[in-house]
Parts: C-alpha cells; sequence; structure tokens
C-alpha cells in the first residue's frame, strides 16, 4: 500500500459476456490493485484467473453499499488503490459504484476509470435506430402501475430510449411499452451480447414481442426503443409572415432571415416564395390596370357616340 497520495479509485468497466473484451488497461489496473471492490466474488475471481492475476477481493453490492463505500474510501485516503468493479460493463451504471465514486470526490480523492464494454453502446449500435440523440433510462420498475407511470413520462421523448430488463419482466415491459408508445413503435431487443448466443430482435414492439414469446425470454436484455416520431409541423405562411414584419419596418433581407429561423425553412425557399408571390401582385396590379383603362376607354368611346 502507498503513501496517502498514491490513493485513488480506479473504476473499470468488465466484459459483458465475452471474456475475450478484457482490455491490457484492464489487466494492468487489477494486477496494480491493493483491493478489487467487487460485486460478485465469484464472477470477479472468473475474471482474475483469464486474466492471470491474483487480487484481494472485497464484496460491495446494493445491499453493503452505503456502509462498505466510507471503509473503502477510508482505504483510498490511507493510501490504497481500489479498483471498483461490476460483475459486467462500468460500475455506477445500473449497478452499484455511485456511493464510492461520491464519497472519494466528496473527501478529494483521486477517481480515474478504465472505459470498455457496454451493453448499452453495443446494442444502441446494433439496433439500426438512431444513435445520433439516445438516453438510458436503466431498468424499469418493477410495478407495473410504477412501471405504466415511468413509460408515460416518455411517451413524448424523441430521443432514441435504453433500457435494461430482467429475463422474467421483458414480456410484461414490451406489452407496457406497446401500450403506451404504440404497438408500432420500433424496436430492437438484445440478448447475450457478445456470448456464444447473442441474438438481436429488430421489428416494431408487436412483433419483437411476439417473436420473443414464441422462443422463450431467456439471458439478459437490452431494449432499444425508437424516439417519439416529430409531431407534423404547422403550415407556415411564410409569405405573409414576411409582409406582416416588412409592412411594421422591417427589411425584407431580415424579415426572410427571421420567417426561415422560426419556420425551419431554408432562407432561399423563403426569400423565393416572397419574390413569386410579389410577382404574382404585381402581374395581377398591372391586369387590373389594364382591364381599368380598358373599362374607362370603352366608356369614353360610347360617350362620344352618344353626342
Amino acid at each position: 500500500m502507498g503513501d496517502s497520495h498514491s490513493g485513488r479509485l480506479v473504476v473499470c468497466a468488465t466484459p459483458i459476456g465475452n471474456l475475450g473484451d478484457a482490455s491490457p488497461r484492464l489487466a494492468e489496473a487489477l494486477a496494480e490493485a491493493d483491493i478489487v471492490a467487487c460485486e460478485d466474488t465469484r464472477q470477479t475471481r472468473k475474471l482474475l484467473a483469464h486474466l492471470g492475476v491474483r487480487a484481494r477481493l472485497v464484496s460491495y453490492h446494493d445491499a453493503n453499499e452505503s456502509s462498505r463505500a466510507a471503509r473503502l474510501a477510508d482505504e483510498i485516503a490511507g493510501g490504497a488503490r481500489v479498483a471498483l468493479v461490476s460483475d459486467a460493463g462500468m460500475p455506477a451504471v445500473s449497478d452499484p459504484g455511485h456511493d464510492l465514486i461520491g464519497a472519494c470526490l466528496e473527501r478529494g480523492l483521486k477517481v480515474e476509470v478504465v472505459p470498455g464494454p457496454s451493453a448499452v453502446l453495443a446494442a444502441l449500435v446494433v439496433s439500426g435506430l438512431p444513435t445520433d440523440r439516445f438516453c438510458f433510462e436503466g431498468f424499469p420498475p418493477r410495478k407495473p402501475s410504477a412501471r405504466a407511470r415511468a413509460l408515460a413520462e416518455l411517451a413524448e421523448e424523441p430521443r432514441t430510449m435504453v433500457f435494461f430488463e430482467a429475463p422474467h419482466r421483458v414480456l410484461a415491459t414490451l406489452d407496457a411499452m406497446a401500450a403506451v408508445f404504440g404497438p408500432r413503435r420500433r424496436c430492437s431487443v438484445a440478448r447475450e451480447l457478445t456470448k456464444l448466443h447473442e441474438q438481436v430482435l429488430r421489428g416494431t414492439l408487436a412483433e419483437v414481442r411476439e417473436r420473443l414469446a414464441g422462443q422463450g425470454e431467456r439471458g439478459e436484455f437490452t431494449l432499444v426503443v425508437a424516439g417519439a416520431p416529430a409531431a407534423p409541423a404547422a403550415e407556415v405562411d411564410v409569405v405573409a409572415e414576411v409582409a406582416s414584419l416588412v409592412e411594421a419596418g422591417t427589411s425584407t433581407r431580415d424579415a426572410v432571415d427571421r420567417v426561415a429561423r422560426a419556420s425551419g425553412q431554408p432562407r432561399r425557399a423563403v426569400y423565393q416564395a416572397v419574390l413569386e408571390a410579389r410577382e404574382f401582385a404585381s402581374l395581377r396590379d398591372r391586369e387590373t390596370m389594364d382591364h381599368d383603362e380598358r373599362r374607362s376607354g370603352g366608356q369614353g368611346q360610347s360617350q362620344e357616340r352618344d353626342r
């Protein structure tokens, strides 16, 4: 164990199923640790054996997280290097770890991270759904009423949504999603990611639910659901909007810029619509003048004949 300046918490992502995904940096971090705080010592021993690493293991899970966090922070303050791991993936993301990280930061202790495999990102990229904006919602509530309320809050969420779910609740959760989001909402259900029997089901919520029910719901699940479709944009009379601004004293150029930004339409399209409207109005005015002139001329000829 080093001096107080060498103490640190190293948050380590671990393989989500395939031990071959363990990085050399993960092996190094575990080998250098004075203590490895782990969710399940049996699972972590398998990983250490695969990496050829020997380490002192300390359990750190949901049941003892609050009390154990303070003790581990004391160890780090005394100069210990503590590696924090979960059974799979990144600690503190739907797994224990948040309390320990918070305790270290409150005391000004150094916290580092060793990134690695992520079920969230793996499921997202293979889903085929938009990846430019997404949100992670963790595990939905277990009780049906609480789950329905939580999903209702996401009914208008435009981003792609990622959830974890346990095998014995996945069908009920898909049913609840179909009830709230609609059975035709696109989704993907990934299970056993990176393992031998990895599978990804894609389709609508109703289709995926039916296929999953027909083959059994074994394995660890990551659900990816498309965001709510954008509401149709209200029709905007850009020509009338520009005309109103110009009448109020705004230049045509500035009026076109403002209306284009507000409507989300290309500036060139707005400007072209204004030009065409003005040309049409000008042509209509000329036709009206010609008609009036012809009518006036006709009346003059009639009066001349009467004399």
